[in-house]
């Protein structure tokens, strides 16, 4: 066995055992479970908010596409997080912590009513069920990759460790592990940007190296893509956070509202300046001018192109003659944490949803919180039970619907704030048509984006259905007000008569 996987099965059978200690706190009541009692602090509540957003884009992504285009444009990614995050702090959080919900479901049947929950659930419900196996297929080809297991071992692997510190802790597991797993991030990233910069002799030589292979001047710009694309990111990150189950769960279970206003904020200091190490870490294995530490060789000898873009963490953390096995373990244990972080809160979130939206929403309104508790954790092992097949089976094709979930975010963010700030502008009609033709909208942008008919950025796509929508449900609904005003008369007659 060798050193890089000890470092990471010690790492995670850690991570397990911790979990251990918040079995009994976890399991006094529902809220406990699934939303840590409301008692969450500023740090923890950031990290795990942070933590969600840390996943398989944010690491393999982020230093994929740099290595790519040899610009520092894809921490726009990680940027455009974190600028949705401070907006977040300062706009819905406090409504969210204020309400004490459990999901964004919850939230809008204070706003508007029952039939928006319901509705609203089901579209949740459907979009985290997608981004769930997705984020699981993310981990295992990285599990693959680095050790060699088959695609079914991976995903198994992957499935098993977030159930088991989930299943046995809820969410006070998520916020330990979410601080754990941030800490080894950090450090193994921050150890490996150290070492790279240094021995490729700083910012100035990494962007002369660069430019002289073909790279724009301006590669160090994350704008340099086009403003077009950088809003896009920027409404995605965004909306995408004000409405993202996963990612805000954690606010709900803050201590308070300003714990929560302080907790999204902060969290953007954790996101950003993440992106920016992993894709300076593309750039510098892009420049082939990375030297073994033991002799003034290339430490690559393979052309660069020869280095899938996918695996270049991966690889650069797997050479001994760049970083130390110990410490390209603890760096590796960092990959997969970042990616596992994601996985567990998105997998969460469809618990949190089926238990509290579908089960106890609709199925048994009477639960008692026991029971809620048993449902949770049974979900748990079904939401693998579901996912891990739908992971290993999908095709290509099937994962370009994954972005159907952020459409279906994009909306709620959209029902959201009308319903926080501007409540008469909509209608719950209007919430329902956003939800049910906004959804069909950006599926049918999908299907032609696979298909090639046209191309157009699905955050576009949900934000102008969604607002055409609502329009539609607005007439609709006011439409029925007359018509019950009409008709209100002639039933009065008919019981006089």
């Amino acid at each position: 066995m060798n050193i890089y996987l000890l470092v990471i099965i010690a790492y995670f059978g850690f991570i397990t055992l911790i979990s251990f200690f918040t079995k009994k706190v976890a399991s006094r009541s529902s809220a406990d479970y699934l939303v840590a009692g409301r008692n969450l602090g500023m740090i923890a509540c950031a990290v795990v908010v942070a933590s969600e957003w840390l996943g398989g884009m944010s690491t393999i992504g982020v230093s994929e596409k740099a290595f790519e285009t040899s610009t520092m444009q894809p921490i726009l990614y990680n940027i455009s997080t974190a600028l949705g995050m401070i907006i977040i702090g300062f706009t819905v959080a406090r409504h969210y912590r204020d309400n004490n919900v459990h999901t964004v479901s919850e939230m809008l049947e204070n706003l508007f009513g029952r039939r928006a929950r319901a509705i609203s659930a089901i579209a949740f419900l459907f979009a985290y069920v997608v981004l769930a196996f997705v984020q699981l297929q993310t981990a295992s080809s990285v599990i693959s990759s680095i050790f060699e297991f088959s695609r079914f071992e991976s995903i198994l692997i992957a499935a098993l460790i977030i159930t088991g510190y989930t299943y046995i802790g809820g969410m006070h597991a998520l916020a330990i592990t979410g601080i754990m797993h941030v800490i080894v991030m950090f450090t193994g990233m921050g150890i490996a940007t150290v070492i790279g910069l240094n021995e490729i002799n700083g910012f100035v030589s990494l962007q002369e190296a660069l430019v002289a292979d073909g790279a724009p001047e301006n590669l160090y710009n994350p704008f340099s893509g086009g403003l077009g694309y950088a809003w896009s990111l920027i409404l995605g990150g965004v909306l995408g956070g004000m409405a993202g189950q996963a990612s805000i769960q954690p606010i709900f279970a803050a201590r308070t509202a300003a714990t929560a206003k302080k907790a999204a904020i902060f969290s953007s200091l954790i996101i950003a300046p993440f992106g920016i190490m992993v894709a300076l870490l593309g750039l510098m294995v892009k420049t082939g001018q990375l030297y073994d530490i033991t002799s003034t060789g290339p430490l690559f000898d393979a052309a660069i192109g020869d280095i899938d873009p996918k695996l270049v963490l991966p690889t650069l953390m797997t050479t001994p003659e760049f970083i130390h096995p110990v410490l390209g373990g603890i760096a590796l244990a960092g990959i997969l944490a970042a990616i596992l972080s994601t996985v567990g809160p998105v997998n969460f979130a469809v618990v949190t949803i089926a238990t509290k939206d579908i089960y106890h929403g609709i199925i048994n309104k009477t639960a008692p919180d026991k029971k809620l508790i048993s449902t949770a954790r049974k979900l748990v092992l079904l939401v693998n039970v579901i996912t891990i097949p739908l992971a290993y089976y999908s095709t290509g094709a099937i994962l370009s619907m994954a972005y159907i979930s952020y459409g279906i975010r994009a909306i709620g963010a959209i029902v959201i704030v009308m319903g926080i700030y501007k409540r008469g502008w909509i209608s719950t009609d209007g919430v329902r048509f956003a939800f049910v033709g906004g959804a069909i909208a950006v599926l049918i942008n999908i299907v032609a984006g696979i298909f090639e008919w046209w191309k157009i950025e699905d955050t576009y796509v949900a934000i102008g259905a969604a607002l055409i929508f609502i329009i539609a449900g607005n007439i609709y609904s006011r439409k029925k007000k007359v018509k019950r005003a009409e008709d209100k008369p002639l039933d009065q007659k008919k019981r006089f008569e």
